[in-house]
């Protein structure tokens, strides 16, 4: 059982931390961290303090990686890590509300799993929710159409957990 993590141009350095910090407790494998979605560690090799101090240590002990360019989208590449993992075996499942979501709860959590999960505003590139197995979300009850993107990760990865025992 493998759970893979894509964060797709996802902004804030304090959501980054958070979602680095429940794919420790979850005992995530690794973390790709796609186009504008800031490292725990610059290009110079300083450390994000916003991205450690929410993270509180997981950028050490959850693998990541940086795809595409920090200053652009990286669709492209996205899309061939993707394709790449998927030749793995992995099945991509995007989080995104779309027209044809399924709910979180109908979709099972197979033995090898990649979750993209989209930047705050813009959510999963489209490129990217084409090319994912399965699009699920979060029905939502209350007025609000969304939760905060880490507070969706840890639902979903939490769920990965429960199902895989």
């Amino acid at each position: 059982m493998s759970t893979i993590v894509v964060l797709d141009n996802i902004r804030s350095c304090y959501n980054v931390g958070a979602i680095f910090r429940t794919a420790d407790a979850v005992g995530v494998e690794k973390i790709y961290l796609l186009g504008s979605t800031p490292a725990p560690i610059d290009r110079f090799g300083r450390e994000d303090t916003k991205i450690a101090k929410t993270s509180l240590g997981a950028t050490r002990t959850v693998s990541w990686e940086p795809v595409g360019q920090a200053d652009e989208w990286s669709t492209d590449a996205g899309v061939t890590l993707l394709r790449d993992l998927q030749a793995k075996g992995y099945a991509v499942q995007a989080v995104e509300q779309t027209p044809t979501s399924v709910p979180l709860a109908s979709v099972p959590v197979p033995p090898l799993v990649v979750y993209v999960f989209g930047a705050e505003v813009e959510g999963v590139q489209e490129a990217l929710l084409q090319t994912a197995d399965v699009i699920m979300e979060l029905p939502m009850a209350g007025q609000k159409e969304s939760l905060n993107v880490s507070v969706t990760a840890g639902i979903v990865l939490y769920k990965g957990v429960l199902e895989k025992g």
